[in-house]
């Protein structure tokens, strides 16, 4: 358990990192006024300030540094924070400041957060695809593809059909059927189709253990005719050139990305239309337990995982919600239409509203979550 937590906080400072990072790189390069770029969140524990051509340390939050950026350490160690000068609206006269700064300029420096996730995500994938990382396996496997540990997979299983009422569970690796070893997962469940009404020994690898179950097709609800309700595909590790590596990293960043937009898409919808919130979204708590069980399949897996959570991070965040840098965005694009800027009092109370919003959010998922475990 321990160590689970210990994996989950260092992969999600990562990401929390990166997307700061984005955020202070590109105001930086515009010429924008950085208070403090921060690892971890406050207090403060020390931090370094260069002046005068010389760099000294500075110490909690009251040594206060007006003219340079403070690099700091804080006591929290999750990701990480950048304070921008002016980024709450407030100094428009300073010519360094966020708020002083045309609507292309505060567009870069808000959507450089998503971007840098991003980038994270397919240099992580442009690793794993170098090292292998796991995959479907079909037709289109590409033939510059290098493949291993190739083996046929239970990737899903119906409620309450027989194979659910047995214990298979998906991800659990089907060894034989009958004590007969297929390579193919079309061939496999092509078998079990054939056996219709007859009993099917199936040996399920499952982490170390070998399991044995005894299945026969029955009649579910929701489908016609018999059946015992697992999916099968084949899996394998896939991994490419050192030159290949990095271009199918970002092919696969775009890909995932593509698929976790409809996720969200599916999700709003579902809670604008049925008011219902998905069984799959999990908050920080599902998230820590998904962690461990990805490093306890190993490091591509870990590594893959580290790069979804990243896409998903980046998702969230162009999100047109307040309080989030898709929020922010709504409001330069309100600028840009009125000619003129939102009062920065009533805007900082509906990015304050949005984040409480956020916050109550979390709490319920984190509830529903320790209930599903």
């Amino acid at each position: 358990m321990l160590t689970t937590i210990l994996i989950f906080l260092v992969i999600l400072s990562l990401l929390v990192f990166a997307h700061e990072l984005g955020h202070f790189f590109t105001a930086k390069k515009l010429g924008m006024k950085v208070d403090e770029f921060g690892f971890g969140f406050p207090p403060r524990a020390l931090g370094i300030v260069k002046e005068n051509g010389k760099r000294r340390l500075v110490f909690g939050n009251k040594d206060r540094c007006e003219n340079q950026t403070v690099y700091s350490v804080n006591w929290i160690p999750l990701g990480g924070f950048v304070k921008i000068h002016g980024e709450s609206g407030e100094m428009k006269a300073d010519p360094r400041s966020f708020a002083s700064r045309p609507i292309w300029q505060r567009f870069a420096v808000l959507v450089a957060g998503v971007f840098m996730n991003l980038v994270l995500a397919a240099v992580l994938l442009g690793i794993g695809f170098g090292v292998g990382l796991p995959s479907i396996v079909d037709e289109t496997v590409p033939s510059s593809a290098i493949l291993s540990q190739e083996s046929i997979r239970v990737m899903s299983v119906l409620a309450d059909s027989p194979a659910a009422l047995a214990g298979i569970q998906p991800g659990d690796e089907l060894l034989s059927l009958d004590d007969k070893i297929f390579t193919s997962a079309n061939e496999a469940s092509g078998y079990i189709r054939s056996r219709e009404g007859n009993e099917v020994k199936f040996l399920i690898q499952r982490g170390e253990d070998a399991l044995s179950f005894s299945i026969t097709a029955a009649e579910v609800s929701s489908h016609e005719g018999k059946i015992v309700g697992v999916g099968l595909v084949k899996t394998a590790m896939i991994s490419y050139p050192w030159y290949l590596a990095g271009v199918k990293g970002v092919v696969a960043t775009f890909v995932f990305t593509w698929e976790v937009v409809k996720a969200f898409g599916g999700l709003l919808w579902n809670l604008a239309v049925h008011q219902e919130v998905s069984a799959d979204l999990s908050g920080p708590v599902g998230i820590a337990v998904m962690t461990g069980q990805a490093a306890a399949l190993g490091f591509a897996y870990l590594l893959q995982f580290a790069a979804i959570l990243s896409i998903n991070l980046a998702v969230v965040n162009i999100l047109p919600f307040p309080a989030l840098d898709g929020g922010r965005l709504i409001f330069l694009f309100v600028e840009k239409l009125r000619g003129r800027a939102a009062d920065e009092k009533w805007e900082g109370l509906v990015h304050n509203l949005g984040f409480i919003v956020l916050i109550l959010l979390i709490v319920v998922v984190t509830v529903r979550d320790f209930i599903k475990l």
